[in-house]
């Protein structure tokens, strides 16, 4: 390669190339290396983000100022420090300010209080701009310098013209987000079909993907109405509850199977992953047919 530099160098140039850097007091970070993080969320149910904790020993349950792509925040630690493999996060982490003072704390209870009132306006604002969307939040950053108006609408919105009136009107940084109707949901609150409070609003912190397949292998209705949330979309716990079904739906025979059982050879018509149940029907030689239900542990398959 004549007198250029190169850029690629083979196992022992590489290795040589890092002791001459440690003798200068640069510092090699390996690939196993590890890093304290610290865990915070900014809502109930929200996603988990992660903090360098920036020597601050942090507890479950304490509020902590930290400083996000938005400025400072005020989150709650929900996973104590923790040392973790650099490659199992996204380098570099932002970092842990303090914990929250009391000062702190009065600052996000009338940042709460603003939210309220700047939600009230929003709503009065949307109306006359005549636009159809649905308000569903809003929120102060904690340094105050952004309110932010989470929305739904069916169609794409253009809220340009509401922007200016509304910072016109709040003196800061505004940003409207379209939110989905999950998102809306997880927002709001309520009591999902089975009469429970939301799960997404009160323990996921993240959207899975469900599908149809869940609910088959769940033995459900197919019927939409059965198997859809509040929210009109599948159900979550049809995807939280399904690695259940599929371990114990590995030691349960299946539907129509030919069975051994205490009583004779029958055929499986219906199976209770969760109770592990077995019905097994039974056919004499006069046609009559009858029903049994058995352990899965009595149970062979022919």
């Amino acid at each position: 390669m004549g007198e250029k530099e190169r850029n690629v160098y083979n196992r022992e140039e590489l290795m040589e190339a890092i002791a001459d850097a440690r003798l200068e007091g640069v510092e090699i970070k390996e690939a196993s290396d590890e890093v304290n993080i610290v865990g915070v969320r900014f809502n109930g149910a929200g996603k988990i983000y992660y903090f360098d904790p920036n020597g601050i020993t942090c507890h479950v349950g304490e509020h902590v100022v930290v400083d996000t792509a938005r400025g400072s925040e005020l989150g709650v630690v929900a996973m104590e420090n923790k040392n973790v493999k650099t490659s199992e996060i996204v380098l570099p982490l932002r970092c842990v300010e303090r914990i929250a003072t009391a000062d702190d704390t009065e600052r996000y209870e009338q940042n709460l209080v603003l939210a309220k009132e700047a939600f009230r306006l929003c709503r009065e604002k949307i109306r006359e701009h005549g636009l159809n969307m649905k308000l569903i939040d809003a929120k102060y950053t904690f340094d105050n310098t952004k309110l932010i108006f989470n929305f739904s609408a069916e169609k794409r919105i253009d809220f340009r013209e509401l922007v200016k009136d509304l910072a016109s009107v709040f003196k800061t940084r505004i940003e409207l987000r379209q939110i989905g109707i999950r998102d809306e949901a997880k927002i709001m609150g309520g009591l999902g079909p089975c009469g429970r409070p939301f799960c997404c609003s009160t323990f996921l912190s993240d959207f899975a993907q469900v599908s149809i397949k869940m609910a088959k292998e769940q033995s459900l209705s197919l019927n939409s109405s059965k198997i859809s949330g509040t929210c009109g979309r599948l159900m979550c716990c049809l995807r939280f509850e399904h690695d259940v079904y599929e371990e114990e739906l590995k030691n349960m025979p299946p539907v129509d199977a030919e069975v051994e059982t205490p009583d004779g050879v029958g055929c499986v018509t219906e199976i209770s992953p969760l109770t592990h149940l077995v019905k097994v029907k039974f056919s004499d030689k006069n046609d009559t047919v009858t029903f049994k239900t058995y352990d899965r542990d009595d149970v062979k398959r022919v």
